[in-house]
């Protein structure tokens, strides 16, 4: 297979073929170095950013995060308690029924090393009013932001 940029699922769907083709056709492994190494890694590489760019996968929300950190170390409410504040705060929060703090996220991430972006969730509802908007626009600063980074 050519190696070139992935621009349709098709190319997608044969590149992820080739690359099971190769693993999958010789009973001794693929040396880095040789040309079948060099081209699944190459070829990986391109299949890695189709999908980043193609199918990108949004972070898991905060209690999914949470849980699965708990799962990762094995750990129950009960030991994770002292960073809500309670074995009642650390319930509720785990239930939906209280929302995360600044100070609890602050230590989760501290302590159990949860990346805030996985803590940290933008509620799509809460948006500025038109006019807000339209000043904001206004600042070449700003606009420049959002043309980047929330489009």
């Amino acid at each position: 297979m050519k190696a070139k940029l992935l621009k349709t699922e098709e190319e997608y769907i044969k590149a992820c073929e080739r690359i099971y083709s190769l693993i999958n056709s010789k009973d001794n492994p693929i040396e880095p170095d040789s040309l079948e190494g060099e081209e699944i890694e190459l070829l990986s590489l391109l299949v890695e950013k189709y999908e980043r760019d193609n199918h990108p996968v949004d972070p898991p929300n905060s209690i999914e995060a949470i849980k699965f950190r708990m799962d990762q170390m094995n750990l129950k409410q009960v030991d994770i308690a002292p960073l809500f504040g309670g074995k009642t705060r650390v319930s509720e929060v785990m239930n939906g029924k209280r929302p995360l703090t600044l100070k609890m996220i602050t230590l989760l991430n501290r302590y159990l090393g949860i990346p805030l972006e996985s803590l940290v969730q933008g509620n799509k509802k809460i948006q500025l009013k038109k006019e807000e908007t339209d000043k904001l626009s206004k600042n070449q600063a700003i606009s420049g932001y959002w043309n980047t980074n929330l489009t």
